[in-house]
Order: structure tokens, then C-alpha cells, then sequence
């Protein structure tokens, strides 16, 4: 009825129903805690296996709360003007496949992202009139590659960003340069 007032012990019921709610089974929480732990095993594998280029600061590896973002800087995978990785790039990508591949519950975001420079002539040539397209031809190079090493094809997508999300000015090089990236994301199923 609009208007009345709750009786106390209606309140006392409502409020126990309301925290009960926001409670999870055990079983819940078991599975959530298995999830965490594979996602942070994997955290710490991939770490552990590209220390040299994070190292050199050609990949940043950070654990967000139910993901793992690797940043790949696009130099480490991609000549300059091109979107073919050469052998060196492959070998990278090749060190993390083993890592991610067995994870066939994760769902993979590969994201490419370029600088504000206009397309070149050359790319223009073959087809690649802006950035977008470079940035999506990138990531479908790395998606592809991955796939080839095990990663499951049902589990892995591409998106090419062009030059929106920068992480740094475009004014200078330095900033240009970390705006040339690769980010592949790694998310569980049911977070």
C-alpha cells in the first residue's frame, strides 16, 4: 500500500533477503577462484617467458582484474609501412602461442592501433589507404600467426583501431612510437 509503513520485522525480512542475495554458493566462489589462478598462472608464465622484450620495453605485460593485456610494441612486430611480420616477430608470438593456446576458455583480443601519420605512397600502392586499415591488416597478421601456432580460431578475434586510443601525444616520436601497438587481451568465458 503507498503510503504505509514498513512493519519492523517486514524490514528485518527484507533486509536479510537482500544480503543473502549478494551472497555466492561456495561452488561459485570455488570456480571463480580457479579462474583467477589459471588467468594468473598465465600472467606469470607469459612474465616470466618474454622478460627480455619487456625487459627492453618492447612488450608491457599488466593483470587486470578478470584479463591480461599484452602490449606489443609495433616495432618488435612490424617493419615500418608494413603489415607482415617478419621472421624475428613470428619468433615472439611463437614463444607466447603455448602459453595462450591451452586456455581454449579464454576468449583473445588481438587490437592493432597506429600513430597519426598519414598513409604513405607505397601503402596507398597495395591497397592500404588509411590507418585503419593498416591497424586491422596488423592485427589479422598477429590473429592469423596465432592461430597457426594452436591458438584456438573459435576463441581469438581481430579489430583494427587506426589511430584512435592513443597512449601518448603524436606530437613527438617517442609518442608516435608507443602509439604503434599491438594489444592482444585475454579474458576468461563467464567473468
Amino acid at each position: 500500500m503507498i503510503g504505509s509503513k514498513l512493519h519492523p520485522l517486514g524490514l528485518a525480512v527484507c533486509l536479510i533477503a537482500f544480503v543473502l542475495s549478494g551472497c555466492v554458493s561456495q561452488q561459485k566462489y570455488e570456480a571463480q577462484q580457479q579462474k583467477y589462478d589459471a588467468l594468473q598462472a598465465r600472467y606469470d608464465q607469459l612474465n616470466q617467458t618474454m622478460s627480455t622484450e619487456i625487459n627492453s620495453k618492447e612488450m608491457h605485460i599488466e593483470r587486470l582484474q578478470n584479463a591480461i593485456k599484452v602490449t606489443v610494441n609495433d616495432q618488435l612486430l612490424f617493419p615500418s609501412g608494413d603489415w607482415q611480420m617478419p621472421p624475428q616477430a613470428q619468433q615472439t608470438i611463437a614463444k607466447m602461442a603455448p602459453i595462450l593456446a591451452p586456455m581454449q576458455t579464454t576468449k583473445i583480443t588481438v587490437n592493432g592501433y597506429t600513430d597519426n601519420v598519414p598513409i604513405g605512397a607505397g601503402l596507398r600502392r597495395q591497397g592500404v589507404t588509411t590507418n585503419l586499415i593498416l591497424s586491422q591488416k596488423r592485427a589479422d597478421n598477429v590473429m592469423q600467426f596465432m592461430i597457426s601456432q594452436g591458438v584456438n580460431p573459435n576463441l581469438i578475434s581481430a579489430q583494427g583501431f587506426g589511430d584512435a586510443d592513443p597512449v601518448a601525444s603524436n606530437d613527438t616520436e617517442d609518442g608516435r612510437a608507443q602509439n604503434r601497438r599491438v594489444e592482444l587481451t585475454l579474458a576468461g568465458s563467464g567473468n
